[in-house]
């Protein structure tokens, strides 16, 4: 018996009519074209839709076509670095037509609406003629909160200048085996290596210490080393008694001293929190530890602990070794974009010092005062009791603001434009970088580059904005007695500088 498999009868049953099993029928030749025809109708309609798809993943110039470039954005959506330089205006239309302010008004005002408590005042002028477009109480005074940066920003820059930078340098101290760290106004070190692409950090200790060690080896010194520091620089109060208790516990500010790590933080990458109380021993303390390290090979030991210099070092003494910061003008830029109160603390009494005047707060204040009147701005009404905004006895109108914008975005001194790279742009940078994003007020991101200010009951905006029209216009915004954490304030800022975006206003 033969045994067969599942599949026997089926064949069996192909092969051979039922009833005459093993016959096979005769069956001549297919004709294969049905099938050729078929293929050739299917590759027509599918050619189209590879052309489709094909350039997703083999990219768009790989059938020949070149891929189109993007339309260049107009001249007043351009970077903030377009319009750092004293020509950069020159592509603005200056024959665009100017808002009427009716128009503005009728724009603005439904926007800037206090959430609960408080009013708002604000100004809106346009830049080139000074022309008032708007004006809601915008020579009152007002709590500026840390708008006040702008004008600490100006004084740096007019006495200071742009391109000026601090140095941090080791002296020779008073007896033998000692080294004097002497701060110079850099408040930005880095307790690693200098690096020269960065602002915070532009100088570093260890490059410091490692130039030190060098010195010291080259006039053949030896032995056991002392960290004295200097930092008499800075006069008065390290603490403005005009700063809330609350605000200097929750870090928003620190004594002031002529040299510190990291803007007086204790890791760059935390801005919040508690900070070193006593900036200048942190920064000696860490330039002893980096220079006992860079001693080791050299018969070098460094004590421990170091020191405060009982006064001045000697100006005449050489200095052993130096760094130096970032310029003033990348400085103030750091300051006007993240709202650095400890650099703008600094900026301010660096630039009495450069007047004459001393390092403390009351030159800062006046210095600031002084040259916002040179500037030609009026300043009679300006009160300031601090330079980075932080305390509630300021005050300024928000029609100086926009003088002072006004100053730096096309007056004649051209040593103002380089605070432009400051202004946080909507939506994109600095303080602004988490605004303009809902539907009320995404029309202003990427073109609103303003200074915030914040404070528990004072909001404030002031800035630049070219509109629909390519015509330059200068803004403030300053709202006082607000209910502290009401959402809708910051938008109702937010919502008038977009007005003034899209505004062709005629």
């Amino acid at each position: 018996m033969t045994k067969t498999t599942g599949q026997e009868p089926l064949r069996a049953h192909r092969s051979g009519r039922p009833g005459s099993p093993g016959r096979t029928p005769a069956v001549g030749p297919r004709k294969p074209w049905p099938l050729a025809l078929a293929a050739l109708i299917l590759l027509v309609l599918a050619l189209p839709g590879a052309l489709l798809v094909a350039p997703g993943f083999l990219g768009p110039g790989f059938f020949g076509a070149a891929p189109q470039p993007a339309p260049a954005p107009p001249a007043w959506q351009q970077a903030p670095a377009t319009l750092s330089a004293p020509q950069a205006l020159a592509p603005l239309q200056q024959s665009a037509p100017v808002p009427l302010p009716s128009a503005v008004a009728a724009q603005v005002d439904p926007a800037l609406k206090a959430d609960g408590g408080g009013t708002f005042t604000g100004m809106v002028q346009d830049a080139l003629t000074g022309q008032v477009l708007f004006d809601r109480g915008g020579a009152e005074s007002r709590v500026p909160a840390s708008n006040l940066k702008l004008l600490t920003a100006v004084a740096a820059l007019r006495t200071l200048g742009p391109d000026h930078r601090f140095a941090t340098k080791v002296v020779p101290g008073p007896a033998a085996g000692q080294v004097v760290l002497v701060g110079g106004g850099d408040v930005l070190l880095a307790a690693g290596e200098s690096k020269p692409d960065q602002v915070m950090g532009h100088a570093g200790l260890a490059t410091l210490a490692a130039l030190t060690v060098q010195a010291l080896q080259a006039a053949g010194t030896t032995g056991d080393i002392k960290v004295v520091v200097d930092d008499s620089l800075f006069t008065g109060a390290a603490l403005n008694p005009a700063w809330q208790s609350g605000d200097v516990e929750a870090g928003e500010i620190a004594p002031l001293y002529p040299l510190a790590l990291n803007s007086a933080r204790f890791d760059p990458a935390v801005t919040t929190g508690p900070r070193p109380q006593d900036s200048a021993i942190t920064a000696a303390e860490e330039f002893a530890a980096r220079l006992r390290a860079a001693g080791a090979g050299a018969g070098l030991t460094v004590a421990a602990g170091v020191e405060r210099s009982p006064g001045a070092s000697q100006a005449a003494a050489p200095a052993l070794a130096a760094v130096q910061s970032a310029t003033v003008a990348e400085q103030v830029n750091l300051m006007l974009q993240v709202s650095d109160n400890y650099l703008a603390e600094t900026m301010g009494r660096m630039a009495a010092l450069a007047t004459g005047r001393p390092g403390s707060n009351d030159g800062a204040t006046a210095v600031v005062a002084a040259e916002l009147a040179a500037a030609g701005i009026p300043s009679d009404a300006v009160k300031l009791v601090d330079v980075c905004g932080l305390a509630m006895g300021n005050q300024v109108a928000a029609r100086q603001f926009t003088d002072v914008v006004r100053a730096i975005t096309t007056g004649a001194d051209t040593r103002l434009r380089a605070a432009l790279d400051g202004f946080p742009v909507g939506g994109l940078s600095g303080t602004l970088d988490t605004r303009y994003g809902d539907a009320t007020t995404s029309g202003g991101a990427g073109l609103v580059r303003a200074k915030t200010g914040t404070l528990n009951t004072v909001l404030a905006l002031s800035g630049y904005v070219v509109d629909s029209d390519g015509r330059l216009l200068v803004f403030s915004f300053i709202g006082n007695g607000l209910t502290p954490g009401a959402a809708g304030n910051k938008e109702a800022l937010d919502r008038a500088a977009t007005a003034l975006a899209g505004c062709g206003c005629r």
